[in-house]
């Protein structure tokens, strides 16, 4: 197994050495084989959790077991492999998606590290499109918190079978049981444990080890390797009469939950007529087939800071995640031995430029190659091919099926972008869907269902930006631009009346950051203007008006008459724009050609875009075109201009009012202040939820305006003494009242209503 030099640059960087690359690339088998065996040995895999919860410490382990690195890194030291950004260092925090390559019995592990923290949810919805599975990972003495059940619904959306691993079993609040208990309250999912924490009896929270209820074996790691060695001991009778009790109890319980779902081992259950000899490799089977339908979920647990447990964290994704070969199989069918490939992670290289990531369904990508966007339809010469690990990159030939492979010199693929070799190996797997799937070969939106489209959350904070001076306005421009690039979440618009740049955010701390950025690599002083809320507008009642234009244009006439009603969205999955396809109007609607309707809504997305009370978006709206007259030779510009000018109309006679954030808050505290966090939470217009214990903290689930949440986190350590946390997500747009509405606009525009 080889491990990388790896030198320090100061007290507290790592910076990694691949001199030795011919031996890495032979031991890791880049140039992978088409064959199936080979595939099958490949385990793409990312660790989602809450902040806190040691996604980046179990990395870190996991890459000095399997030999990759020689010494292990420590988060408060500033010094582990995937957390290389200055901000990450400094912080102690993960803010970007790193993946990291590593062998493991046999096994080519791609790893993805994420982000915890809800500012950078972004990095972790463009990670799970490429993965094949996931390790949910808790904190023992927490349980489900916040964001895992943000991370959770991620992976529930794309699919990805998933591991549960308790963390932090060492901690003298850990509770494994409380842990299992809110898998299933929280969660909905039927957790099962596979393992059990075992406890020194001198010291109650002292872990010892672990319990394999599969094998009903006993698990000692040694401490003074620093847990790169372990005993594995068989659980009998003799040598363990209490521990051999619970573990055959707990097997025997593990045993039933799995008969319930699985019908395979209920028949082996059946023909043995007893429970207690069920072969270990039947439940491994079973437990394989109910986790990759997503039925039931292992739990195993450890403490990745004590360095117990990884080892056998990783053999578990070995024996129950998904291999590639396992899984898209729609992708493989329709493209077949043609390059099938998304992008997933941009980042910008001072000397190699933009560097994409991507995941590669199918096919292989080879240095140099044409890539062909499909989103797009562009035709892309890439230039380095090149294998990561972290900040960290070495040029290769060739990359194949189920790796992740790097890209240098692609100017216009973004994250969530497909890929394939040509045009016309496109156009061919546009055909083999449509057979497979039974729809029209035109649909434009089939390769949605390739999972090319990425969900991107709206912003919920936006501020102004500006340079240092007018010197910098073209530097600063490049550097927002690629940092959108990299980020699709951060929003940077012009504001036409100020014609300030404005930045859009997921929080206080993502824009926080992307100013650090801006300044550390950029070296461009910027200033950012007070964080204003991203409010919505919508309308309250629905209206019918039409509106008729005129131009003379040189010697043409542009003329258009247009009839629209506006009416309240009560379905939001439904299109903005409805054809009226009544009686008296369908004649007309039929014959509205193809660039008019186009031009219809652009119209109506520009009006839409721009609410006529504070100038936010409108949303929750539905436009109905009841009719259209185009005089010969309108241009589509005054089309869609017409049609934005009646939408606007309709608006403003329709009743504006505005919605704002509201964000699920959790509060962490204790028995002393829980009343005066309480009292403080009302005083925000806050709607409580839920209170309740989780060991000797009080939880505080609430839903709060995201406008009274500006500067909590400094109140509440002000209010608490320091001993208290919170984290918070977006929860959906609530209307305002007349006195909070009038207070967010004065605060917007300076003017009373």
């Amino acid at each position: 197994m080889m491990a990388y030099k790896c030198t320090r640059r100061c007290a507290d960087l790592f910076k990694w050495s691949f001199s030795k690359y011919r031996h890495y690339s032979q031991k890791y088998n880049i140039k992978e084989k088409e064959d199936k065996d080979a595939i099958s040995l490949i385990r793409n895999i990312g660790l989602l959790a809450h902040i806190d919860a040691g996604k980046t410490t179990t990395t870190e382990r996991m890459l000095y077991y399997a030999g990759t690195i020689s010494s292990m890194g420590e988060v408060h030291h500033g010094n582990t492999v995937t957390d290389f950004m200055e901000e990450e260092r400094l912080r102690g925090i993960t803010i970007s998606s790193v993946a990291v390559t590593f062998q493991w019995n046999k096994h080519r592990f791609n790893l993805v590290d994420t982000p915890g923290h809800i500012d950078f949810t972004m990095e972790v919805e463009q990670t799970l499109g490429v993965l094949d599975g996931v390790v949910i990972i808790l904190d023992g003495s927490a349980g489900v918190e916040a964001q895992t059940l943000t991370v959770w619904r991620q992976a529930e959306r794309y699919n990805l079978p998933c591991v549960i691993y308790v963390n932090k079993m060492d901690r003298s609040d850990a509770d494994f049981s409380l842990c299992i208990e809110s898998i299933g309250s929280k969660l909905g999912a039927i957790p099962l444990p596979i393992q059990y924490p075992i406890f020194n009896a001198k010291h109650s929270q002292s872990l010892q080890g672990i319990v394999d209820l599969v094998t009903l074996e006993k698990l000692i790691w040694r401490k003074e390797s620093q847990g790169l060695n372990y005993d594995r001991l068989k659980l009998n009778i003799e040598n363990s009469e209490d521990l051999f009790k619970e573990a055959t109890a707990a097997r025997i319980n593990l045993i039933e939950k799995l008969a319930d779902i699985d019908d395979k081992l209920a028949e082996i259950i059946i023909q043995e007529e007893t429970l207690e000899k069920i072969s270990p490799l039947s439940i491994m089977d079973s437990l394989r087939r109910i986790t990759r339908l997503r039925r039931g979920f292992p739990v195993i647990c450890g403490s990745s800071y004590k360095n117990t447990g990884v080892q056998t964290l990783m053999d578990t994704v070995i024996n129950y995640l998904p291999a590639p070969n396992e899984r898209n199989q729609l992708l493989s069918d329709c493209f077949g031995s043609n390059l099938c490939a998304r992008a997933f992670k941009v980042i910008h290289d001072d000397q190699k430029g933009p560097i994409t990531f991507f995941r590669i369904f199918s096919g292989n990508v080879s240095k140099g190659q044409k890539i062909y966007n499909i989103p797009q339809e562009k035709t892309e010469n890439s230039s380095r091919l090149m294998v990561a690990f972290a900040d960290e990159t070495e040029e290769v030939m060739e990359v194949g099926s189920g790796n992740i492979a790097a890209v240098s010199g692609l100017k216009f693929t973004v994250a969530g972008d497909l890929v394939t070799n040509s045009a016309s190996a496109a156009g061919s797997a546009y055909k083999k869907f449509a057979k497979l799937k039974n729809r029209s070969e035109d649909d434009n939106n089939s390769f949605e269902l390739f999972g090319v489209k990425t969900h991107i959350p709206d912003p919920v904070f936006f501020c102004s930006i500006e340079p240092p001076s007018k010197a910098y306005q073209a530097a600063l421009e490049q550097a927002l631009g690629e940092l959108q690039r990299e980020d699709p979440s951060l929003r940077v618009t012009q504001d036409s009346e100020t014609g300030q740049t404005v930045l859009g955010g997921m929080g206080e701390l993502h824009l926080e950051i992307i100013k650090n950025r801006i300044l550390h690599e950029y070296k461009i002083d910027v200033e950012l203007g007070e964080l204003q809320i991203a409010y919505k507008e919508t309308i309250e009642n629905k209206v019918k008006d039409s509106h008729e234009i005129q131009h003379k244009i040189g010697s043409g006439i542009h003329s258009v008459m247009v009839t629209l009603s506006v009416l309240p969205n009560e379905n939001k999955n439904k299109d903005v724009l409805i054809l009226d396809r009544s009686h008296d109007s369908a004649a007309n609607i039929a014959a509205i050609h193809f660039k008019n309707l186009n031009a219809v809504k652009l119209g109506i997305e520009s009006a839409l875009a721009h609410g006529p009370k504070l100038s936010c978006p409108v949303i929750n709206v539905q436009i109905v075109l009841h009719w259209l007259e185009v005089g010969r030779g309108t241009s589509e510009t005054i089309v869609s201009s017409s049609v934005t000018h009646c939408v606007r109309k309709l608006l403003e006679k329709a009743g504006i009012h505005l919605l704002e954030p509201l964000m699920s808050l959790e509060v962490v505290t204790n028995d002393e202040f829980c009343s005066v966090v309480l009292a403080d939470l009302s005083r925000r217009r806050s709607q409580i939820q839920d209170i309740y214990n989780r060991g000797p903290s009080k939880i505080i689930s609430v839903l709060t305006p995201l406008s009274e949440l500006l500067g909590y986190s400094t109140d509440l350590r002000t209010i608490t003494s320091g001993t208290s946390s919170f984290t918070m997500e977006f929860h959906s747009y609530q209307p305002m009242s007349p006195h909070d509405e009038a207070k967010a606009i004065k605060n917007m525009t300076g003017f009373d209503v």
